[in-house]
């Protein structure tokens, strides 16, 4: 675009520049996150900075929506951290993390609301694993 507008004779220092805002704001909004987790902690990093949560003090599990689920996850210092759930449906190895530090939580009794979000969450992560590999022949 900003070659058209020079072509056109009317690119200005100001219209350059919001050209280049736009396109800077149109990265940062669509960059994919990058999810990673141990047994400890879960890590969103996206371009804007880094958010993480404790998996293993859970105090509050969230899922909202039903076509773009989000499952929201809030650890005992207060720290959110909203997943989409096709993010978990994709990386089994990413679910299993999550899925054990609920358990953790619930075994050790900071799991005060979420037991029946992070059993609907369970139960679609577990359908799209059935529906992959019935696709692929495994299942």
């Amino acid at each position: 675009m900003v070659t058209l507008d020079g072509c056109a004779g009317t690119l200005t220092v100001v219209r350059a520049g919001l050209w280049t805002g736009g396109a800077a704001l149109v990265l940062v909004m669509l960059w994919p996150p990058r999810v990673t987790a141990d047994e400890r902690w879960l890590t969103v990093r996206g371009p804007l900075g880094a958010r993480r949560i404790r998996v293993d003090a859970l105090v509050c599990v969230q899922r909202y929506g039903l076509v773009a689920a989000v499952l929201e996850l809030r650890d005992a210092r207060g720290r959110r951290l909203r997943l989409p759930m096709a993010v978990l449906e994709a990386d089994p190895v990413l679910w299993q993390a999550v899925e054990s530090g609920i358990r953790r939580s619930r075994e050790r009794g900071t799991l005060l609301t979420g037991r029946r979000a992070a059993a609907a969450a369970a139960a679609r992560v577990d359908a799209r694993a059935a529906e992959i590999l019935h696709a692929s022949g495994l299942g």
